[in-house]
């Protein structure tokens, strides 16, 4: 049986720690350590997605920068109307209250 091959995805320096909520040396940082997978294209890093995403569940302090600065900040705005990916009701506590917080009375 054929192995499926999984897509790639790609981001330059700059979409990376615009995404992360991280500045871009901080990133450069990691290519350099090799922490993060990437190729060269045209004289420019294109970093491995997945790569990224793995290196930044790593520290404590770089996921919580990608929860508060990064793309993590957007979730909770989310609203996703499919009900075939929107979690599971009885998953949440509290399906109108998703920051967490109690509502004040």
């Amino acid at each position: 049986m054929a192995e499926e091959k999984k897509e790639i995805i790609r981001v330059s320096v700059s979409e990376a720690a615009r995404l992360f909520g991280v500045n871009g040396q901080t990133i450069r940082r990691a290519i350099a350590m090799q922490e993060i997978t990437y190729i060269v294209v045209n004289g420019r890093y294109k970093l491995n997605f997945e790569s990224l995403v793995k290196w930044s569940q790593r520290r404590a302090s770089l996921k919580n920068k990608l929860d508060n600065r990064g793309i993590g900040q957007f979730v909770s705005k989310w609203k996703i109307k499919n009900p075939l990916y929107s979690p599971n009701p009885k998953a949440i506590k509290n399906p109108h209250n998703i920051s967490g917080v109690a509502p004040r009375t």
